[in-house]
């Protein structure tokens, strides 16, 4: 693990401190997770883009799924 330092605005350090206390945990303990949901957040916005640009590029077809229509099971019968 490496130490880093990082420049913060004072209100965004005592909402931190304010959290932490709350959550039992530590300034870096929080700040990791918040980044590496940050992180995960970002890469699942890129798969989004790429997937609705693919599917600009090469739109469905309308009988694209129907041959499934039949297997499909809702439960409700």
């Amino acid at each position: 693990m490496r130490t880093i330092q990082m420049t913060l605005d004072d209100d965004l350090v005592e909402s931190v401190d304010n959290m932490v206390k709350e959550l039992k945990t530590t300034r870096s303990a929080f700040t990791r997770k918040a980044l590496r949901e940050a992180i995960v957040s970002f890469n699942l916005k890129q798969q989004e883009e790429k997937h609705r640009k693919g599917y600009e590029l090469h739109p469905l077809a309308k009988d694209e799924f129907s041959v499934w229509e039949n297997e499909q099971d809702w439960g409700d019968k």
